[in-house]
């Protein structure tokens, strides 16, 4: 059986996403956040420390955009994905990595130093400039939007929305949501009303709750 490693709406939430966009069969394992400084048992499983961690047999993977096209081409007949040959395949794995690798990324930063350091380690000045680089970031996605499309792909959703929907959920949830342009934020409505996204939230909430464990307070 596949197996993840979570934590409460952090980046791993795109694999876990994608496990319920695909109908796929999984065990869930909630970890408090970080999972490195709460569960040093976890370190046995992943020795980073961090989440998503995926099971699939010998297959491990803790790559959190990765892990949703590994689900769609190995245990989803391609649903998700896009493949060589067609015309979206490019800007499907351009969207794929820019979520994590350009828009999560800065986002990190921001959260580290304006949320979870001591109060006496934050750095206000940090914060701000990577928030603003997050932002900036989000211009090609708003841009990509224009034309009036629902998705970032013109051939409709796919695992690029998670990626990026992603990002752009946890801009809202550490208060980057008021400077969100507008098409951003309406993608982002778009796939929150997804009944995968939404079975993804119940998923976790029932995890959390049979774990013992609280949504950490941001």
């Amino acid at each position: 059986m596949l197996e993840l490693w979570h934590c409460h709406d952090a980046r791993s939430f795109r694999a876990l996403w994608a496990l319920e966009e695909l109908g796929l069969t999984y065990r869930l394992h909630m970890l408090p956040f970080p999972p490195r400084a709460f569960r040093k048992d976890y370190l046995a499983e992943n020795p980073l420390g961090t989440i998503p961690l995926l099971v699939d047999g010998a297959t491990r993977m803790t790559e959190s955009a990765a892990i949703p096209h590994y689900l769609s081409t190995v245990h989803g007949s391609g649903r998700l994905a896009r493949a060589p040959g067609d015309l979206d395949y490019g800007a499907y794995l351009n969207w794929l990595h820019h979520g994590e690798a350009t828009l999560t990324f800065p986002q990190t930063i921001y959260l580290r130093y304006a949320i979870l350091e001591p109060a006496e380690r934050r750095q206000p000045q940090v914060a701000e400039d990577y928030g603003k680089w997050f932002l900036a970031r989000l211009r090609l996605a708003e841009e990509a939007l224009s034309d009036g499309r629902d998705h970032l792909l013109a051939s409709g959703f796919s695992n690029a929305d998670i990626s990026v929907g992603y990002a752009i959920q946890l801009a809202r949830r550490i208060g980057l949501g008021a400077d969100l342009p507008p098409r951003c934020l309406a993608l982002l409505d778009r796939l929150s009303a997804r009944d995968g996204f939404r079975r993804a939230k119940a998923a976790q909430e029932a995890a959390m709750q049979a774990a013992g464990l609280e949504a950490p307070v941001l």
